[in-house]
């Protein structure tokens, strides 16, 4: 199945992700060839991994060097329209576990997510949106952990109650409990 019609077909669960996926195919539209690439310093596609443990009570973070939160996993496609395959391929290297299953093969939720201006590998990155195609995917959680370095700092598993503006930014609160009813409910 093509990427275009896998948004097409999302479902979206609320106000946000309706305008967001019409965002989302709108920039598809007007930049056909570089919108999978960070070529596009406007706008990318990113595809990202929130991987829960399977009694869906824990969810893996890692400790993001650029942004210096606790995020979920992911990254840009780079030309690559597997966007799931690209979810694992980054949960994997992201956090050292070897093993993780999509909850479904489905698309978990649709966000346009801002990133500031940053410097990467000493080179400056400007300001530019996110289009994060996401998945739920699923680790055992006694499966040996790894930091790496390029990427985060820090790899661990949180508890569902965690994510709260105490321990996260409202709009990570809003973005990850939204995954976490979703998994919960099973519902896509």
């Amino acid at each position: 199945m093509d990427f275009i019609r896998q948004i097409e077909e999302y479902v979206p669960a609320n106000e946000q992700e309706l305008q967001d996926k019409r965002m989302m195919l709108g920039y598809i539209g007007k930049f056909p060839d570089n919108i999978l690439l960070r070529d596009n310093q406007f706008a990318h596609i990113t595809s990202s991994g929130f991987i829960m443990n399977k009694s869906l009570d824990k969810v893996l973070m890692v400790h993001h060097n650029i942004r210096g939160v606790w995020a979920w996993t992911g990254g840009h496609v780079d030309g690559d329209t597997d966007f799931l395959h690209v979810a694992i391929k980054e949960a994997k290297e992201e956090t050292g576990i070897r093993e993780v299953t999509p909850l479904t093969g489905k698309i978990a939720s649709i966000d346009i997510l801002p990133v500031y201006g940053h410097v990467r590998k000493n080179q400056y990155v400007s300001a530019h949106l996110h289009l994060s195609v996401a998945y739920i995917l699923m680790a055992d959680e006694n499966e040996k952990l790894m930091v790496n370095k390029d990427e985060n700092s820090a790899v661990s598993w949180f508890e569902t109650e965690k994510f709260h503006k105490g321990n996260f930014d409202l709009y990570d609160v809003y973005l990850y409990g939204k995954l976490i009813e979703r998994a919960k409910l099973n519902k896509f």
